[in-house]
C-alpha cells in the first residue's frame, strides 16, 4: 500500500505523533491543522495583511458561508465591510480609493479569504479586476469617476467575456459595439456573468472592429442603461453567494466616453487582466 504514496507522503505518515503535532500550525482564526505553514516565505507586512484576511474570514465569512449558498444570498453587506480594510481595490492606485498593493499581495488575501467563503471571494476577486483595469487602462477621468465607489464596494462590478459560442476562445466573441456619433449601439450577449442583474458596472469585451483579436475593445456600461437586460438566475450545484445571469445588450446606448483604452485595445486588456 505504501508504495502507492509519494515519498514525502510516505515520510509524512512515518512521523510520530508527536514530531507530527510538532511540523504542524493551525491556520489563524480557522482552528483546522495543516502541515503548510500559509506564512511561509511571507514578508512581515505580507504576515499582517494575510492575518486580517484569515480573521476577517474566520469572523464575518465562515459563520454564514452555508446560510449565503443554501439561500442564495449575494453579501453585499459583508464584502463592503471587506473594502473597509482595503479589499475593494486591493491592487487598484491609492489616489482612487484602491490599496496600491502587488497581485502577489493580492493572492495572499484572496487565499485567506477564500478559507471563510470560497464563492464570495471568487466574485471579489472579480471585482477587483475589474476595478484594476479601469483604473490601468482609463483615462484619468474615468479613473475619478469609477474607481472610488468600486473599491469602498458602494457599488459593485462584473466582468462580462464569455458569450454563448465563445468561452475560452476570447477572441471570437461575436457581442458588437457600433459607433454612432458620441454613442456606441451595443448588441449582443454574456453568458455565466458572475454578479450579473445585482451588480452597478459592467466591463464588457466587444468588437468594434473586424474578426481576431484587434477588433475587440473594452466598454463599460452601467446599470439601468437603456437596451441592458438579464437573463433568469442561473442554477448551481453550489457557488451560490454570487448571482450568475447571462447579460443581454440590445440597440443598448453607451457613450464613447466609456471606451476603457483605444478601440482595439480590449483583448490585450482582458488578457493582462486575466
Amino acid at each position: 500500500m505504501a508504495a502507492l504514496y509519494s515519498r514525502p507522503l510516505r515520510a509524512l505518515f512515518a512521523l510520530t505523533p508527536k514530531v507530527f503535532a510538532a511540523r504542524c500550525a493551525v491556520q489563524p482564526g480557522k482552528g483546522i491543522a495543516s502541515c503548510i505553514d500559509p506564512s511561509l516565505g511571507l514578508t512581515a507586512d505580507q504576515k499582517e495583511f494575510q492575518k486580517v484576511a484569515f480573521d476577517f474570514a474566520a469572523r464575518e465569512m465562515a459563520p454564514h458561508m452555508a446560510e449565503w449558498d443554501e439561500k442564495e444570498v449575494f453579501p453585499v453587506e459583508t464584502m463592503r465591510k471587506a473594502a473597509q480594510l482595503g479589499f475593494g481595490g486591493i491592487y487598484v492606485r491609492p489616489e482612487v480609493g484602491g490599496s496600491g498593493l502587488t497581485r502577489l499581495d493580492t493572492s495572499i488575501i484572496f487565499e485567506a479569504l477564500s478559507t471563510g467563503c470560497t464563492s464570495t471571494t471568487a466574485y471579489i476577486s472579480i471585482h477587483n479586476m475589474c476595478v484594476w483595469m479601469i483604473d490601468t487602462f482609463g483615462n484619468e477621468e474615468q479613473r475619478h469617476r469609477l474607481c472610488p465607489s468600486l473599491c469602498s464596494m458602494e457599488k459593485f462590478a462584473s466582468y462580462c467575456l464569455t458569450e454563448p459560442g465563445s468561452g475560452s476562445d476570447a477572441a471570437s466573441l461575436l457581442t458588437s459595439a457600433k459607433r454612432q456619433g458620441d454613442n456606441y449601439i451595443l448588441n449582443g450577449s454574456k453568458a455565466f456573468i458572475s454578479g450579473g442583474g445585482e451588480t452597478d458596472i459592467y466591463v464588457v469585451m466587444c468588437r468594434t472592429g473586424g474578426s481576431g483579436p484587434k477588433g475587440i475593445s473594452c466598454l463599460v456600461v452601467e446599470k439601468r442603461t437603456p437596451g441592458l437586460s438579464f437573463g433568469k438566475k442561473e442554477k448551481k450545484v453550489g457557488w451560490n453567494s454570487q448571482p450568475t445571469r447571462a447579460v443581454i445588450f440590445e440597440d443598448c446606448v453607451v457613450p464613447v466616453t466609456n471606451l476603457i483604452g483605444s478601440e482595439g485595445q480590449g483583448f490585450s486588456i482582458a488578457m493582462k487582466g486575466l
